[in-house]
């Protein structure tokens, strides 16, 4: 398979596998703090911070009480719970900066080879908080192609691999790191082909097309079905106006429902969003 291929059948597959009804977060670029590394030092309060009943935004010291904590035990129950508590505040852009500077992504990245599939799972819910800051991918890329692995072995629709395949989706919702997944693209379609509603591509992907959508969410959807269409047409597989077979993500994508959206889309309100319609020649 072709590189150009291989990166279009990257931005299909898997950034639809998990999008169907998954919400886009947006990229976010934090200030640096002058790659200042704080030491970690231990907290008798630091199991504290890991109750369920915790539900605030962590502080720099918490977070480094919590690293420490992910290092210093071996009780799963505990690993688990500090987890869950980093990977919820991971999902507050602040954060994703400050575990980043207090060397925290090799500590959870470290927690997806453990044998206990849910500190797996919890590991790699909080690396794809964590991925949506893009400078947090460049540390984070070095576990894609066990992430990779672990999901083609792993039980067909486990929590394991669900949580691989979101990660997997937003390593590759820009093209830095599409590269990486081109020797996995045959067994990760195996995946989402053979896997269950929580795996594979329905047509409520298409309500991401819908002219309500919020402006950025929708920009991401056509983004991605025009870069899949560039991918067509550099194999001259839409010159010949293919019939895909039916069910199939392209007959989903390509079909009459899909272009009454588009259609509807030349009409949208924000210029931005009627300016990437036009750009999908597929639809013209």
């Amino acid at each position: 398979m072709g590189g150009a291929r291989d990166v279009g059948w990257v931005a299909a597959g898997l950034v639809l596998a998990a999008g169907a009804c998954y919400c886009f977060y947006k990229l976010t670029r934090g200030r640096r703090r002058g790659g200042r590394q704080l030491r970690l030092r231990p907290s008798r309060s630091a199991e504290d911070l890991t109750s369920g009943s915790y539900d605030d935004t962590l502080n720099a010291e918490q977070v480094q009480k919590l690293l420490y904590l992910l290092e210093s035990t071996e009780d799963p129950v505990i690993i688990e719970r500090a987890l869950v508590t980093l990977g919820n505040n991971a999902a507050f852009s602040a954060n994703q900066i400050v575990i980043r500077e207090l060397g925290g992504i090799p500590i959870v990245g470290s927690k997806i080879n453990n044998p206990n599939q849910s500190i797996k799972e919890k590991a790699l819910n909080a690396l794809n908080n964590l991925s949506v800051n893009v400078e947090n991918q460049i540390k984070i890329k070095v576990y894609v192609s066990q992430v990779c692995e672990d999901v083609i072995a792993g039980p067909l629709n486990s929590a394991v691999q669900l949580a691989g395949l979101r990660l997997l989706t937003n390593m590759t919702v820009t093209n830095d790191h599409q590269d990486m997944l081109s020797s996995y693209i045959t067994d990760l379609f195996h995946v989402l082909v053979t896997g269950n509603g929580s795996t594979k591509v329905d047509s409520s992907f298409l309500s991401l097309l819908d002219g309500h959508v919020p402006k950025e969410i929708l920009l991401r959807a056509l983004t991605l079905l025009q870069n899949i269409t560039n991918c067509l047409n550099e194999e001259h597989r839409l010159a010949a106006q293919p019939t895909f077979p039916e069910g199939s993500l392209f007959s989903l994508l390509y079909g009459k429902e899909c272009a009454q959206k588009m259609k509807a889309l030349v009409h949208h309100h924000d210029a931005d969003v009627k300016e990437k319609v036009t750009m999908i020649p597929k639809f013209w």
